[in-house]
């Protein structure tokens, strides 16, 4: 724990000018961002006596060890510096709203040639139009059936999309009226774009123009005596207002607004967000934070802002947002959310009328959420803080395991060999660290050597950086451990200088440089209190004895056995048993779960990916689309095999130079062995009859088995 004081700056130095500062840890890990109309005296209320802070700003300033400032023009550019250093370097003492579900959104991709509607959940793209967010992605695909009748929009994913264009067949909603169909050119691309742009204007609210449209080709469909045309139209007008109905009007002016609401306690926070386009609440989400620092409800609503339109531009910013409380102060928001929208925005807090009833119902949901939130037990901050102080108890630690690192080992019959490493920060994951392996220093199935192997590797990396940024103990030196395993030259020799050179990109690790010194989040350059492993002794001596080889000696470590959930400690020859209701067990237990997931994920997509491996993959110069040509011309490897140079020459795009490298890279593979199905013995043949077979390398055959034999071999 730092003293302010040591840390604190000169008097004079800090300038009084509108910027943005940062404070940081001793390992030079950026811990909190704040903005300040006046630098010199923002900071100066962080060094008065510590009694006279609020808890959560103490600890705060005697956790940083440095603070630093970069001054700006206007309140509004520290506003979004503010912004985008909180994103970039994920400060552990701001405010983060997280969301309580991830949201479902109505997409439409104007980016393809032929849009598509879809539900889309995550991460925003560009160039495509969305709507919501849903609360339950049934709710978005009722609206989208009701609304096919009359904008029969492509919904089929690409492949059903290029497998109907091949056949010349259109998909079921082709056959029955809802897809215009464009894959059998039913429509042209330029019809199909503007039935897609009227299908987001409806969407948007632009209901009115659609509906009246309708009512007038009805009528005079009707004066024509085109009753089955009337009947149809009718039809589509009843499906459009039942559209309509479900999502009611609440606001009758037609208004275009977001409403936040916050509820808040003295260690969480709620916020709801309703979107109102066209008079109707068109989306709805939720985010909870915990409130890591001293904070008012206007700075709660500033931050929903940044988060709610730090990424948004144009129409996506309402032309008015109604607050429970205003930011202080209020103009440089309200002139940031102008610049992003491209014209006026109104912030402000309802007074009166449907708006403030409105206002009252979002307020309620907050209260809601903010209640349910409560009774999840992984997101208690009374019961994390429990969980972690019985683990300290537990195994002897001199404090609380703030971070908590856990390591696990996955292979299919010691194929594809690799290791996971999870990281908890505060009882959370903490997803955005996490790093996978694959281990390099020996081949085979043997548990404990892949575990020192990957202990070595990550905790090199951390003494790389700390040599790198000068944070060496007295007497401690750089190359004394060695070359860790796995670490090699590209030739296969450990490297002269001590350095740690890259893994070949399986591991998600960065070369020597690792991140510059700026405070963004490092990989393995933030060390754990705690390392867990999956597994009993022999697991839990292999890490230490890594960390002891490394001259590590202030991490703990202990191991997580799965069949008495026993927690065993380096050198003890009896287990620590935790109380089954203990809620320190049920923390170790969901980080060890959740680091064989994500082991057991990546050793999958590694197998996968080695299934569909071909021996045209390795014949240099040759892309994907001639590789496909050449399967698609002769039918089989098999047969491209046998053809004669000539022959090859005949596939279009392919000369007579690239022939011979493809005629000589598959004569020096050798066909393997026939694929067996071990429930029935059966030889898996292919559509020539030859055995199916899957390689790994020339000559090495992989024996198949029926998808439940290989899940139990999975470890």
């Amino acid at each position: 724990m730092a003293d302010p004081s040591s840390y604190r700056p000169r008097p004079g130095e800090i300038p009084d000018s509108p910027g943005v500062y940062r404070f940081r840890d001793e390992h030079r890990r950026v811990i909190y961002v704040g903005k300040a109309k006046s630098l010199r005296q923002r900071l100066a209320n962080y060094f008065q006596d510590l009694a006279n802070l609020h808890p959560r700003t103490r600890t705060m300033v005697t956790t940083a060890a440095s603070v630093e400032w970069t001054v700006v023009s206007t309140e509004v550019e520290a506003l979004q510096l503010e912004y985008s250093w909180i994103k970039e370097f994920d400060p552990r003492f701001n405010v983060k709203y997280r969301d309580d579900k991830s949201y479902p959104y109505l997409a439409v991709t104007m980016n393809e040639e032929f849009p598509r509607v879809q539900v889309m959940r995550g991460h925003k793209k560009k160039g495509v139009r969305y709507f919501g967010p849903y609360g339950h992605a049934w709710a978005i695909r009722d609206t989208v059936d009701l609304l096919l009748r009359v904008f029969p929009v492509r919904t089929c994913s690409a492949g059903v999309f290029k497998n109907a264009a091949r056949t010349g067949r259109p998909c079921l909603l082709g056959y029955i009226g809802k897809c215009s169909a464009p894959c059998v050119e039913r429509i042209s691309p330029e019809d199909h774009r503007e039935l897609a742009e009227e299908f987001c204007d409806f969407m948007a609210g632009r209901t009115g123009t659609y509906l009246r449209r309708l009512e007038r080709q009805m009528a005079d469909a009707a004066e024509e005596m085109e009753y089955e045309r009337a009947a149809r139209l009718r039809d589509d007008i009843g499906a459009l207002k039942k559209a309509m109905e479900k999502s009611a009007v609440v606001l009758a002016d037609a208004t275009d607004a977001d409403l936040i609401a916050v509820a808040e306690d003295e260690l969480e926070a709620a916020v709801q967000i309703f979107h109102v386009r066209g008079g109707r609440v068109r989306g709805q989400r939720g985010w909870v934070t915990d409130k890591v620092e001293e904070i008012t409800t206007g700075a709660l609503v500033e931050h929903a802002l940044q988060q709610l339109y730090g990424e948004e531009t144009g129409d996506a910013v309402p032309k008015e947002v109604l607050v429970p409380a205003l930011p202080d102060p209020v103009e440089p928001v309200q002139q940031w959310l102008t610049e992003r929208r491209g014209s006026g925005v109104s912030l402000r807090i309802p007074q009166r009328g449907d708006k403030k009833a409105l206002m009252a119902t979002v307020e309620r949901n907050a209260q809601q959420a903010l209640v349910l939130h409560k009774t999840k037990r992984a997101s208690d901050l009374t019961t994390r803080s429990r969980a972690l102080e019985e683990i300290a108890e537990a195994l002897d630690l001199d404090s609380a395991p703030l971070r908590i690192e856990c390591y696990d080992i996955s292979h299919l019959q010691g194929d594809d060999v690799v290791a996971s490493m999870v990281v908890f920060e505060d009882g959370l994951a903490r997803k955005s660290e996490y790093r996978r392996f694959q281990i390099k220093g020996f081949a085979g199935q043997d548990d404990v050597r892949s575990m020192h192997e990957v202990i070595t590797r990550r905790f090199r990396r951390y003494l790389a950086e700390k040599e790198r940024t000068g944070e060496w103990a007295d007497g401690q030196d750089a190359d004394t451990a060695g070359p860790g395993v796995g670490d090699v030259a590209s030739d296969g020799r450990p490297p002269a200088d001590g350095r740690v050179v890259p893994d070949d990109g399986e591991a998600l690790v960065d070369g020597p440089a690792l991140k510059d010194d700026d405070g963004r989040p490092k990989r393995f350059a933030y060390p754990p209190q705690l390392v867990v492993v999956d597994g009993g002794q022999p697991q839990v001596a292999a890490a230490q004895r890594a960390l002891d080889e490394l001259g590590i000696d202030d991490i703990a470590v202990c191991g997580l056995a799965k069949r008495l959930e026993e927690v065993w400690l380096p050198g003890d020859d009896d287990p620590v048993v935790l109380p089954r209701t203990s809620e320190g067990l049920y923390l170790l237990q969901r980080v060890r779960d959740e680091a064989h997931r994500f082991a057991i994920t990546y050793q999958r997509v590694k197998r996968a990916k080695r299934f569909r491996s071909s021996p045209l993959d390795d014949v240099p110069g040759l892309g994907e689309t001639r590789k496909q040509a050449l399967i698609k011309h002769f039918g089989s490897v098999k047969k491209l095999r046998a053809a004669t140079i000539d022959q090859i020459c005949e596939v279009p795009g392919i000369g007579r130079k690239t022939a011979e490298t493809v005629a000589v890279a598959l004569a020096r593979v050798t066909p393997a062995a026939p694929a067996v199905n071990t429930a029935t013995g059966e030889i898996m043949e292919d559509e020539d009859g030859a055995p199916e077979t899957t390689t790994d390398a020339p000559g090495e055959p992989v024996t198949a088995g029926t998808p439940d034999e290989r899940r139990g071999q999975e470890r």
